[in-house]
């Protein structure tokens, strides 16, 4: 597995939970907004599972709606948990992220000391 796909997997259910957020989707709409906002290497195949196991978790639920064009679709909507999950990922994530992008863009001296840019 590349470094890519472990930081990906490691924060991926946080941003499908951030897209239910905003408007219920289906499987292949969501793997499309995730491309499109810079995940290209999200794909139906790697978002099913994690649907799968949010919804066991109570933080989305699926429901089969009409499709304008051809069969059923199963659209995924955000509980009030997951909307809780959301906010705690949300708050996880700046916690690691604002010192890690610190360390890896700016870098520390030995001495722990900021380094001069």
């Amino acid at each position: 597995m590349s470094l890519r796909s472990q930081l990906l997997k490691g924060i991926l259910d946080g941003c499908i939970l951030a897209v239910i957020e905003k408007e219920p989707v289906y499987g292949y709409e969501l793997s499309k907004k995730l491309q499109n906002a810079g995940l290209k290497d999200v794909s139906e195949g790697t978002i099913y599972p994690v649907l799968l196991r949010l919804q066991k978790n109570g933080y989305i639920r699926g429901e089969m709606q009409p499709s304008e064009s051809g069969p059923n679709r199963k659209y995924y909507y955000l509980t009030d948990t997951g909307r809780e999950a959301l906010r705690d990922i949300a708050l996880e994530w700046e916690e690691i992220v604002i010192p890690a992008n610190f360390l890896l863009k700016r870098g520390i001296q030995n001495d722990g000391s900021k380094a001069v840019d």
